[in-house]
């Protein structure tokens, strides 16, 4: 590791900034695709520009399609739409202009947060600044350049400036009150899943505020200054949002403990720390064809929780500092607590690193502080594995940006459309504006963005199991015009079993929009 000197994190920090702004001005060209979760966020934003109220989702109704059914979205947060939106009104961009904008900003935000939050933990600038080189090489910073991700790139925003008020306020006071009521707002504004952040990060605030007081008396005191704001904050939430629908805590499928119902949590350190969920393409929650079978998938996990636990407790046991061992432990426990529980009672919430990023980024400064501390050849051996990551990580946006630049189509809201060819997208545009009675189907969020002046219906994928609930994909009802667009692949029993989903339609003519797209049109009333 090189030798600390006063000015080389400057330097460092001047690096990463250029870096940064780079790639996010080759965004602004060649922007994003959409993850299912901001795609289906974009489509709430687009009923709200035709005419529905806040954060509802309004489309073909499923028991009659020539009527339209309403519903407040509360599974997902609005920040992930709403940001980029105000960046479309205030300079005009279409939507990929405005994430690419909205990118830049949460990824310097983020990183600056970070920054002074390590800085006010107790760690040295220098610490501090190769601490925001590890975090730049980890996979989950780069993957916004290629799929908007929404909440989390938002939350990556906020989070470290919410630590840095966790560690930096010292007094119960109005700034105090303030703080806790703002940024519980704030920060579910930027994802839901910030609320458990929320309860560790005010924890640790309430230590710090009492931890030199004997009574306690003095400690119920600075925990009410805390717990009023904080319970104002929860029930605005809850009364504004969360009541008016379901979200991914709505529904039980009863207990089942695995094996990876609490390792999964113990392990997240390592798992979200080095990229290593990402590395292998999902150790449980697969993002592409999987690397490991489950077994060896689990041996692996069980292992990696081992090793995450002797790594937390090297660094509680040799980093100087009580205050950032306050965080660690707090943050660490509560997401092992929160998720195991999550998992035991099989919420809707995947197995995923991405769930648990926070613990990642709080690892850094501690593990680069305990790098410093050993013999030079493990110093260049942790260079290495850092630069390995790195070399993955950019060839992973290199990747992306040469499929979203040449081989994504690109419509009128301007993000990268991967899941249709420019020739197929240009005809659905095409019909799109000959019509303004006609009901467009996909299979994918992020297509219906294209339709400006009819209505969509998004169908989940069949998978080639070619198992589905029926009730899920019954439209019944006429209501003009029907275009469906399938890839060629469907081409047998899917593209059957779609068709079915709509009985009132007749006449089914079929035809190619590409050598790997199919148009399914229907006019006639069964």
């Amino acid at each position: 590791m090189p030798q600390q000197n006063s000015n080389v994190h400057k330097i460092i920090l001047i690096i990463i900034g250029v870096v940064v702004l780079v790639i996010s001005a080759i965004l602004f060209f060649i922007p994003p695709a959409l993850f299912p979760d901001p795609g289906m966020g974009f489509q709430v934003l687009r009923s709200m520009q035709m005419g529905s109220s806040f954060n509802t989702f309004v489309g073909p109704d499923q028991s009659d399609i020539s009527q339209n059914y309403s519903e407040f979205l509360t599974w997902w947060s609005p920040g992930q739409y709403m940001l980029p939106w105000v960046f479309k009104l205030i300079a005009g961009l279409n939507t990929g202009q405005a994430i690419a904008i909205t990118v830049m900003f949460c990824e310097l935000s983020g990183l600056a947060g970070l920054y002074c939050f390590f800085k006010k933990i107790g760690f040295k600038p220098f610490i501090a600044a190769v601490s925001l080189v590890f975090i730049v090489c980890q996979q989950a910073f780069v993957v916004p350049y290629v799929f908007y991700n929404g909440g989390e790139i938002l939350l990556f925003a906020f989070e470290g400036w919410f630590l840095y008020g966790c560690a930096m306020l010292n007094k119960t006071d109005l700034k105090l009150v303030l703080f806790v009521l703002l940024s519980g707002w704030i920060g579910f504004f930027c994802k839901s899943s910030f609320l458990w952040i929320y309860a560790a990060g005010l924890c640790c605030l309430w230590v710090r505020l009492s931890v030199n007081k004997r009574g306690m008396g003095d400690w119920i005191k600075k925990g009410v200054w805390i717990a009023l704001p904080a319970a104002i904050s929860l029930v605005g939430i809850y009364i504004s949002f969360l009541s008016k629908g379901q979200n991914p805590t709505s529904a039980t499928n009863g207990l089942k403990l695995t094996a990876s119902t609490f390792s999964f949590p113990l392990a997240s350190p390592i798992l979200s720390g080095f990229s290593i969920d990402d590395l292998l393409h999902g150790l449980l929650y697969h993002t592409g064809k999987p690397l490991l079978d489950a077994n060896w998938s689990i041996i692996l996990l069980i292992t990696i929780s081992i090793l995450s636990l002797l790594l937390i407790w090297a660094i509680i046991h040799y980093v100087p500092n009580n205050n950032y061992r306050l965080f660690i432990v707090t943050f660490y426990f509560i997401s092992v607590l929160f998720f195991g529980l999550v998992y035991l009672r099989q919420l809707t919430i995947s197995y995923e690193a991405r769930h648990f990023r926070i613990i990642g980024l709080l690892i850094v400064p501690g593990l680069i502080y305990l790098v410093t501390r050993l013999k030079p050849a493990y110093q260049w051996l942790f260079v290495l594995m850092v630069a390995g990551i790195g070399f993955v990580s950019v060839r992973y946006v290199i990747k992306g940006y040469q499929i979203n630049n040449s081989i994504s189509a690109k419509g009128v809201s301007g993000v990268a459309q991967p899941n249709i060819d420019q020739a197929s997208l240009n005809q659905i545009i095409k019909l799109d504006n000959e019509n303004r009675n006609a009901t467009f189907v996909f299979i994918s969020d992020d297509l219906g963005l294209e339709i400006l002046h009819n209505r969509i219906i998004t169908m989940q994928p069949i998978g080639d199991d070619l198992k589905i609930n029926i009730d899920d994909y019954t439209y019944n009802g006429f209501a003009g015009p029907l275009y469906i667009v399938l890839p060629e692949t469907y081409n047998g029993p899917k593209e059957k079993m779609i068709m079915k989903s709509f009985p009132n339609y007749a006449g089914w003519n079929l035809s190619m929009l590409s050598d790997k797209y199919v148009l399914y049109e229907a006019k006639l009333k069964k």
